[in-house]
């Protein structure tokens, strides 16, 4: 199935839950390299760029700046790593990082399914293979296909896995990236899946954020660092070429152009037998596109607003607006599905079936498919039902599906529409968690309630006694907004409890109950509660819960985090003295201006992986591709409303703030780590106590391997029980 959607392998794309549990992160989108432009001046700013003494700390790798990022570093390790809780909490947390009975995330290639796999023996991980009936297996065999471990050490390289793009049916012929420190920048070489080394002379990339797709066995699309003028302003390529095996890439023949100010331009090659296609499209920002179908050798743009996402199934077309959308006499709510014959509306026909209306409180999750089936992933409250269309008859039907009900559930299908035969095309997997419940794989069958449980993790904490509600707090234009708090045993309602407030808000992301080991044994086994905000700005119920709080309206995300603290202390169930606030990237953001914004509410503050100068974020990295949720603080009237947030903006001397811990990474080129260490200097000038921590690999998730997040984390909790403890 080919897909144009919202860029979000070039955004703030949020982690997986899977990820999120692992890291107890939630991330921003992608930034490129480090861009050198000056800001101009703006007489409205309250902090304006040429009184910013800081600015020095925004190079990445200069000497001044990694020595006041090692002395820093040596503080905060030195004080949090003799905490009493430290060393347990480490050792507990590489216990479950590492654990034997994690479910392996998979990715179907023809016959195999694919893994990537880190433990204490394999740091980096093992990209290995398994058939689908070895999976099943309680001690599934696993083929290596690389271990990039040894890759590494051979060639004395950080490297980290950053992906593979695999040429169908037989998915021998690999592009395979490799970042070093978990940087979004890859170096790309062409591999080969059945000899198990890397192709002679194959294609290969240096180190930059590409784009490639494989056109055929000798050809790829490529849009990479081609030179000045080949990237947008976000960093991403801009340019797309056609490039022919054995010929060096400078004879590559153009064939899509974006432009400067967009996000990217991007390919997608859709080989469906019988429905063969070839798409480009421009990200104009990080929810509009103009997208070409290429036909008879001529680009031509699909008659659709920029809003609408937009995925070819075989003859069908699926499309969903992000705004109403008025076509053919009828309006289409945003965030419903529609679905229309491809060729006819190719030919101007504007005709569709709607597949799934939102509601106040129900909102379109996701959904995948088989080859006759379209199964619905429906968030209804902050917790996930799965509803299925079937298509294998003239006339489709409708059903609900049972499946386990309020935690929430991932679904992924194993359907190869490239196979012109594939066993496979009805089955896809099913997982469910909540906070309580431990992960479960299944897989399930279309057209059948039918599931066959694969894998199930085993309890990482005792949840006896514990449990997990959902309150509603009112914000301070009326709004009510959901939150979930998970409770250890026994908790009284004193106002003493450790409590964590965790959120994100933005970018549509939606923030759903996971089960986290790490969480458990760090928290709620302690006897901390934690608490996760659905705040507007992330996608909860849908494209307007997240536009209701972008641009001049972003302060509502803040607003809606602030409301939830206070119904915490209102509810007594967590004060002031006892209550924390985490966030990472977006989040980062949003836990700056928070704590800001109200210091009197918050003794404690992880900012992870930050933006916080919001004068410069679209100058670096990959910020320009965010304006779109933030605006543009080159203009007068945006920066008006942007300045009132801006974390780097307002802090200021003789204000009691709680004592924050920042965390970033030195190989984050998404979120640029000036961030974070420019706050943290400015604090530290103003005279306000802080902690900080920078790893020097990572990239946006602020580890490389387990050992690096086992590490992190232990220091936030401990910090965290330094701060909020009884």
């Amino acid at each position: 199935m080919s897909t144009i959607s919202r860029p979000q392998a070039f955004g703030f794309g949020p982690l997986s839950l899977a990820a999120l549990a692992a890291l107890s992160l939630q991330m921003l989108p992608t930034e490129t390299a480090m861009a050198q432009a000056q800001i101009a001046n703006t007489s409205s700013a309250s902090s304006s760029p040429a009184e910013d003494g800081f600015r020095w700390l925004e190079e990445v790798q200069g000497e001044r700046a990694l020595a006041w990022v090692r002395e820093r570093n040596a503080k905060s390790t030195q004080l949090l790593q003799a905490r009493p809780e430290y060393k347990g909490l480490r050792k507990e947390l590489v216990e479950i990082l590492n654990a034997k009975d994690r479910i392996p995330q998979l990715r179907r290639m023809g016959p195999w399914l694919y893994n990537l796999w880190q433990d204490e023996q394999h740091k980096r991980g093992l990209w290995r293979r398994t058939s689908l009936a070895e999976y099943q297996k309680t001690e599934p065999q696993w083929e290596t296909v690389l271990d990039l471990d040894a890759l590494g050490a051979a060639e004395k390289e950080n490297w980290v896995f950053g992906g593979a793009q695999c040429l169908a049916p037989d998915y021998r012929r690999c592009l395979l990236s490799l970042s070093r420190g978990g940087a979004d920048a890859t170096v790309l070489r062409e591999f080969d899946t059945q000899t198990k080394q890397f192709v002679q002379d194959g294609f290969s990339l240096p180190e930059a954020k590409s784009e490639v797709v494989w056109a055929d066995e000798n050809t790829v699309y490529v849009g990479t660092d081609f030179g000045p003028g080949s990237l947008t302003d976000s960093g991403y390529p801009r340019v797309i070429k056609r490039w022919q095996r054995g010929t060096p890439l400078s004879a590559a023949q153009t064939v899509f152009e974006g432009e400067a100010q967009d996000v990217a331009a991007s390919v997608y090659v859709d080989r469906t037998p019988g429905f063969e296609h070839t798409l480009f499209s421009r990200a104009l920002d990080f929810y509009n596109q103009t997208s070409f179908l290429l036909q008879s050798g001529k680009l031509v743009q699909l008659d659709l607003p920029s809003d609408v996402q937009t995925n070819f199934w075989g003859p069908r077309l699926l499309l969903q607006p992000r705004k109403d959308w008025q076509t053919g006499g009828q309006t289409y709510p945003a965030g419903a599905l529609l679905l229309t014959d491809a060729a006819a509306f190719l030919k101007g026909e504007r005709k569709f079936d709607i597949l799934f209306s939102p509601s106040a409180t129900r909102s379109l999750a996701g959904y995948t498919v088989t080859r006759q089936h379209l199964i619905l992933n429906i968030s209804d409250q902050v917790a996930s039902r799965l509803e299925e269309w079937d298509f294998s008859k003239p006339k489709p039907t409708h059903r609900k599906i049972q499946a386990p009900f309020p935690g929430t559930l991932s679904v992924a299908s194993l359907y190869d529409s490239e196979l012109a035969k594939d066993e496979l095309a009805e089955r896809y997997l099913v997982n469910y968690a909540d906070f309580l419940t431990p992960d479960t794989l299944y897989l399930a069958q279309a057209g059948s309630d039918d599931r066959q449980a694969l894998k199930a993790r085993e309890p990482k904490f005792n949840a006896g006694g514990m449990k997990a509600e959902q309150f509603f707090a009112t914000s301070k234009d009326g709004t009510r907004v959901p939150y979930f708090v998970v409770s250890p045993p026994g908790v009284k309602l004193d106002g003493k409890n450790p409590t964590l407030l965790y959120g994100y808000g933005g970018f549509e992301a939606s923030m759903r109950p996971w089960y986290s080991g790490g969480y458990g044994r760090a928290w709620y086994g302690r006897g901390g509660v934690f608490v996760l905000a659905n705040i507007r700005g992330g996608g909860e119920f849908g494209p307007g819960w997240h536009q209701a709080a972008v641009k001049e309206n972003k302060q509502r995300s803040y607003d809606d985090f602030i409301a939830v603290a206070e119904d915490l202390v209102k509810r007594k169930i967590s004060s002031p003295k006892h209550l924390g606030i985490m966030g990472g990237s977006n989040g980062g953001l949003l836990v700056g201006a928070t704590f800001v914004q109200r210091p009197d509410l918050f003794n404690a503050v992880v900012c992870q992986v930050p933006l916080l100068d919001m004068s410069r974020y679209h100058k670096l990295l990959a910020g320009a591709s965010w304006m779109a949720e933030y605006g543009d603080p080159d203009k007068a009237e945006e920066w008006d409303f942007i300045r009132k947030y801006s974390p780097y903006q307002n802090v200021k001397k003789g204000v009691k703030y709680p004592k924050v811990l920042f965390t970033t990474s030195t190989r984050d080129d998404r979120v640029h780590p000036g961030h974070a260490r420019k706050m943290a200097a400015l604090m530290q000038s103003q005279g306000h106590d802080l902690l900080y921590y920078e790893n020097i690999e990572g990239g946006h998730g602020g580890a490389a391997d387990n050992e690096q997040r086992a590490t992190l984390q232990a220091m936030e909790y401990a910090y965290l029980w330094q701060q909020l403890k009884r």
